[in-house]
């Protein structure tokens, strides 16, 4: 029992080193699940303003749960996020809808390539980049669909972060809303640390791989001797989703 209960521990604290938090970055950041191969750094140059585009009930829940996850994403990465009243004045869509709809909507929101995406998938998102910098995006939840398998806030966590240039899903996060087998519904302290990281001012949309590596190893040896890493944890904690789901 000593044995198990020392390796767990060991486990528990992986996603604290520099070297293990760098490689999910570069993961999560700088591939695609649909595309293969290395991609720049994306990310946001201007104010992020979302739109809530109702198609189905419980407006006043599924608003309640975006603005408290909205907050706390401009909180830990610094950038402007906020919920705008208006499509015309959105960069970001969001829409609830319902599943019996929902593949042709994400088609007229994203185009056909949404496709391959579409199959098992619970809810989507994509961004148009420009040159590094993300100038739009789409996020589309069958509300039905993501109830049916326990995953509203998951939905609305995961592509609401993913949005803000970290696309990719992969098993190099742990845990993390990017893995599918972490059972992460909401930001993780690894998320927390991916998500700052990302929004540093060293970092700039459009960035190669290369000097990404340079860059956020500095980044993070600094963190490690200073604690921020391990003050995601409680930054994780603080989030109002967390205080709204917690027992």
């Amino acid at each position: 029992m000593l044995c198990c209960a020392q390796v767990s521990a060991a486990e528990e604290l992986s996603w604290q080193s520099p070297a293990f938090i760098q490689q999910a970055f570069i993961a999560v950041a700088l591939r695609n699940e649909y595309q293969a191969g290395a991609k720049p750094l994306r990310r946001w140059r201007q104010d992020v303003r979302v739109w809530l585009d109702h198609r189905v009930p419980d407006q006043t829940l599924h608003q309640a749960l975006v603005e408290d996850h909205l907050r706390h994403l401009a909180a830990i990465t610094g950038h402007p996020i906020h919920r705008v009243n208006n499509k015309a004045d959105a960069n970001v869509q969001l829409v609830f809808t319902r599943q019996e709809t929902w593949a042709r909507e994400a088609q007229e929101l994203m185009g056909s390539e949404v496709d391959a995406a579409l199959h098992g998938a619970v809810c989507l998102a994509g961004f148009d980049v420009n040159a590094g910098e993300i100038i739009r995006a789409r996020v589309i939840i069958p509300v039905d669909q993501a109830r049916m398998h326990g995953r509203l806030v998951a939905c609305i966590v995961e592509e609401l972060t993913q949005i803000m240039g970290l696309p990719n899903d992969s098993e190099a996060a742990y845990p993390s809303i990017f893995n599918d087998k972490s059972p992460e519904q909401i930001l993780s302290p690894l998320d927390v640390v991916l998500l700052r990281l990302l929004y540093q001012p060293q970092l700039r949309p459009g960035m190669q791989e290369p000097e990404v590596r340079r860059v956020t190893e500095k980044i993070l040896n600094r963190w490690r001797e200073d604690g921020t890493i391990a003050s995601a944890v409680g930054e994780a904690r603080s989030g109002e989703l967390y205080q709204r789901l917690a027992p």
